[in-house]
Parts: structure tokens; sequence; C-alpha cells
């Protein structure tokens, strides 16, 4: 296990996002940042990969290997990293449109399949790059610029998504809460299986720049006494009052990934033991 004395300044790339002043995506690159140093994480040992859209710009701002992929297609492609090279860290990142929509089908099997992988999932709720039409998660009602007179459709629920589709790691974070939101993502990427974080982050350009302020109130932690391993619990998690919204994990549980599995067949078809994965000798020592 490498423990290399990286600062979450050494993660910076040369090249300045061009993001929109206020854009929540900024507080989630500072946690990218900030978890890979806390990870002690090689820039060469790790992959970020990503689809198409304002969040999908992220793989280019961090010193490490970046994918900047098709439009939702950044889980198949981070799937075929792993698998390629079970030794490296992969991370997948983007919006809710490219996630959800475009990337749906690829969500659902990269979740059932339960590649060892962490999806960090930037949702503002809007089409930003394409001008601010109404997207998978725009609440019902919401005025855009293609729901002029309110979007007749009722928002998707990321988490519950997730947790129905089989995520074995579901959790929820605040872009307006830089040092949840980095405990989170170290959870998620260390988790040994498909680990989903939906962070809120507002988009201050097509759905106001008042988002953070409405937003934080609403934002409470997950219960102490709440058991991650109950799917029913989690799901009430994603379905509660418009007023609340919990961050945190909703939900974890451990069974084998897809990379597991495929070991398991090699080994059968080969009649040979193979030697052990980075990620389980991570999961080895905690």
């Amino acid at each position: 296990m490498t423990c290399a004395p990286y600062s979450p300044h050494d993660y910076k790339s040369d090249l300045k996002p061009v993001w929109c002043p206020g854009c929540g995506d900024f507080a989630v690159l500072n946690s990218v940042y900030r978890a890979l140093a806390e990870l002690h994480f090689e820039p060469h040992e790790t992959v970020i990969v990503s689809g198409i859209g304002c969040s999908s710009r992220l793989p280019g701002y961090v010193e490490t290997y970046g994918f900047n992929s098709l439009h939702g297609r950044a889980l198949p492609i981070a799937t075929g990293v792993k698998l390629a090279a079970p030794n490296l860290n992969v991370i997948a990142v983007g919006g809710d449109g490219d996630g959800i929509a475009i990337g749906g089908n690829h969500f659902m099997h990269a979740a059932r399949r339960n590649a060892d992988i962490a999806y960090l999932m930037m949702d503002n709720e809007i089409y930003g790059l394409t001008k601010g039409q109404a997207g998978p998660t725009t609440p019902r009602g919401d005025k855009t610029k293609s729901t002029t007179y309110g979007n007749p459709d009722t928002g998707v629920d990321p988490c519950a998504l997730a947790i129905s589709l089989g995520a074995s790691w579901v959790g929820r974070g605040f872009a307006g809460d830089v040092k949840g939101t980095t405990e989170l993502m170290k959870l998620a990427i260390r988790h040994h299986g498909f680990a989903f974080l939906n962070i809120i982050s507002p988009c201050v350009t097509w759905r106001g720049d008042d988002q953070i302020k409405l937003l934080r109130p609403r934002v409470r932690a997950v219960a102490d006494d709440h058991v991650r391993s109950d799917r029913e619990a989690a799901m009430r998690l994603t379905n509660e009052e418009e007023e609340k919204i919990t961050v945190g994990v909703l939900y974890e549980d451990a069974r084998p990934t897809l990379l597991d599995e495929m070991i398991e067949i090699r080994e059968r078809a080969s009649g040979e033991k193979m030697p052990p994965t980075r990620s389980e000798i991570l999961a080895a020592f905690g």
C-alpha cells in the first residue's frame, strides 16, 4: 500500500476550471483533491473517467490519468479500465443528465454487476451545458428553457435509483459542505464494489444564484442509529418531505464485485489460483 505525502495542491493540473463563478462543481473538485490526498493515492495509479457535460470537464483539472469520454459512457469505460487493470483506483464522474438520461442503461448494469468503481454524480437538476433544459432530476413544476409553463415530469431521485438497481454503496453529499463531501468521497472510493455518491451541486446560472442558501437549511446528517444495510430504511431516506435532504451513507452492502466474479471464473477455467488484486489488498488492511 502506497503512502505518499501528497497534499491537495499536488493533484491540481495546469488547466483552470471554466465553470461559471459560484458553480457547486468547484467545491466538488476541491473535495476530490482532498480525498485523493488523504487516501494517499499515487496519481499514476488513479484514473478519473467522465462523460459529457459541465461536471464531466473534471478529469482535466486533476493530475491523474483522465478520460473525457462520450455522453453517458463514463461507466462502461471505467468498468473496462478496472477489469483490464485491477490495481488502478478507478473513479467515474459526471452529471445527472449524463448519468441518468443517456447513460441510464450503463448506470443500471454497472450497479447490478457491482463493478469495483466509485461513481461521483454532480446533480444540478438541469441540463447546464446545453443552456438550461429540464433534465431527469429537475423537480416537477420547475420552469426551464424547455418547460416554459412548468416541468410536467416528476424528478428522479438518483439515490433511490442506485439502491433499486443494486449498487452496494449509496451516499448523498452537498457541495456546500466540502469537508463532509470529502469524507463521503473517501468512503465511496475505498468501498469494495460499486459505490454511488450523489452530490447536490447547484447550477447558479440556470437554477438561480441563491440555491446554496436555499438548500443549506434543508440539509441534515443521516441519523446515528440508521442501519446502512437496511435497504427499506435507505429507500425511505430518498422519499422524504420536500424540506428535508438527508446526507451521508444511506446504504451499504458487502458482496462480491464484478472483478471478484471474473477472477473466480478464470480460476475455475484455468485451475490456478490468481494473485490478489490491489483492491483485495486494500480491503484486507481496512
